[in-house]
């Protein structure tokens, strides 16, 4: 006896043309409803299991769910897996298991129609898929324009298009984008976790994180994800209620693989706060390295060495320091030290060059330092990187006795200590003269490479060389601004006399001599 949803090949006896009539019209009907529809259908239809996967998102609809690992691993390996029937279909594997007794031919015609239909489907998404796009981008400029209340209105009002779970066959309503369900998703996002991706292949990590993304978000419906290209860049906002479970990090981080990608994070942070995060995500960016493709915000930084700094007086040297300055400014001058440059920090920030030059010069004004020594910068980012009175339980500090403290001179006793001294002298120890003299060079022109080479005397190739071998030997990247402050106080920490240019070991013209 049938069942709806099975069918009785033993009492029907060889499969012929109206079965694949009846299948083709009953695997339509549920095309009609939903894709997860569609793969459940083809597996009554086999009497087995069905998988559709994609390969970064995994199992994209699943019956039953506990088949998906296995289509997954059968898309994966498929000579591991020579009974499953498997197509290609809209840029993932349909996977099909049938049951020993069903017909191949049945099977086959199965496999192809549903294979053939998720491509209908393909093509009507992509189809509105431009506009959907749009829409998520749109949203993401009003976050960053402070407009989040209109946002979060906009995610809980619109229920246009059901968002299809993976492997069940319920559907909930949400923005027709992936975005959540119906009200009760705009009424508990609180929080965001920003990613902003750069590189070469931006497009194409576009639309494979887009179909990534949007099947796997409908259980979670207290979270939903925009993505949205800003500016050459990928932009990606996780809206959320205040936890964040990874999920979207892995999706990222394995298109950032695939894809050759530079990305920097931040986050969790309430949702009036999306500027400092987008911004906070773009400085981390410049630290990102292909051997590490995705940076998080708040481990950028001098957080080596902050820790072994003594805790009362470097908190009130910091406090002192930054008392002139309003959080957005400590913000500007964080995104600039982090990122290395004023133009990179205008392009985090939304700003022009000259605007965030023009601010620079008046933070300058305010804290009495000149910004452009290699020192006070190194000093600012550990100023700005210490235990705030809110952090730790520290309370406010009054000035020392001697009144406000200066950027460019340290405690006494901050960096003069045991714990300090060990950190330095691993760091910077083991390097030989010339290459530290060379590092310390490069380090007070601001990393900048012609004018250091023109004051060491040798050529930039040279000095090109020598800074390699220093990254070689320190395992450090020397491409990350904020490692490069690290150095520049380690080095002073360490040193035994002026790190002189004129002290570099010579033998003839500008060749150095190995001591």
């Amino acid at each position: 006896m049938s069942t709806t949803g099975t069918t009785d090949h033993e009492a029907a006896g060889p499969w012929g043309a109206r079965d694949g009539r009846e299948a083709a019209g009953r695997l339509l009907r549920a095309a009609t409803r939903s894709g997860a529809h569609l793969v459940a259908e083809a597996a009554a239809l086999v009497q087995g299991w069905a998988v559709l996967a994609d390969p970064i998102a995994g199992a994209v609809y699943s019956t039953p769910a506990s088949a998906a690992a296995d289509g997954v691993h059968a898309a994966a390996a498929p000579q591991e897996h020579p009974y499953c029937v498997q197509l290609p279909a809209a840029g993932a594997i349909l996977v099909l298991a049938p049951a020993p007794t069903t017909p191949a031919e049945h099977t086959g015609h199965v496999a192809a129609t549903t294979a053939a239909l998720l491509e209908v489907r393909g093509q009507r998404a992509a189809e509105l898929r431009g506009e959907q796009m749009r829409l998520h981008t749109t949203l993401i400029r009003l976050l960053l324009a402070g407009h989040t209340s209109v946002v979060t209105e906009t995610l809980g009002r619109n229920t246009t298009t059901a968002t299809e779970t993976p492997g069940r066959d319920t559907a909930t309503t949400g923005t027709g984008t992936g975005t959540g369900t119906g009200g009760l998703c705009g009424n508990r996002l609180t929080h965001v976790t920003v990613y902003r991706l750069a590189g070469a292949d931006i497009p194409a990590a576009h639309q494979v994180l887009w179909r990534a993304v949007r099947p796997s978000l409908d259980p979670y419906a207290d979270a939903c994800t925009l993505l949205g290209r800003l500016d050459g860049e990928l932009v990606v906002a996780e809206l959320h209620h205040g936890g964040d479970d990874g999920r979207v990090l892995r999706l990222v981080s394995r298109v950032s693989e695939r894809h050759r990608l530079l990305a920097g994070m931040a986050g969790p942070l309430p949702l009036a706060e999306m500027p400092t995060a987008h911004s906070g995500a773009a400085a981390a960016r410049h630290s990102a390295t292909p051997d590490r493709r995705i940076v998080p915000a708040d481990a950028v930084g001098t957080s080596r060495l902050a820790p072994l700094l003594p805790t009362v007086p470097y908190a009130r040297w910091a406090q002192s320091v930054l008392r002139p300055l309003a959080p957005a400014h400590r913000h500007l001058l964080l995104v600039w030290l982090r990122t290395g440059s004023k133009p990179r920090a205008a392009a985090a920030l939304g700003l022009s060059a000259g605007t965030v030059r023009a601010r620079i010069r008046e933070l300058a004004r305010l804290l009495g330092a000149d910004l452009e020594d290699a020192t006070a910068q190194a000093h600012l980012l550990l100023a700005l990187r210490a235990p705030g009175p809110d952090e730790g339980g520290n309370a406010a500090l009054p000035p020392g006795p001697s009144g406000p403290d200066r950027l460019e001179a340290l405690p006494g006793g901050l960096l003069d200590t045991e714990a300090v001294r060990s950190w330095a002298y691993d760091l910077v120890g083991g390097l030989e003269p010339h290459l530290r003299i060379a590092l310390a060079c490069w380090l007070r022109h601001h990393a900048r490479t012609a004018p250091a080479a023109a004051e060491l005397h040798v050529h930039r190739t040279t000095l090109t060389s020598w800074l390699g071998r220093c990254a070689e030997h320190l395992a450090q990247n020397l491409a990350d601004a904020t490692v490069r402050a690290e150095l520049h106080l380690a080095l002073r920490a360490t040193r035994n006399g002026p790190d002189d240019p004129a002290a570099l070991p010579r033998r003839g013209g500008r060749t150095y001599r190995r001591l």
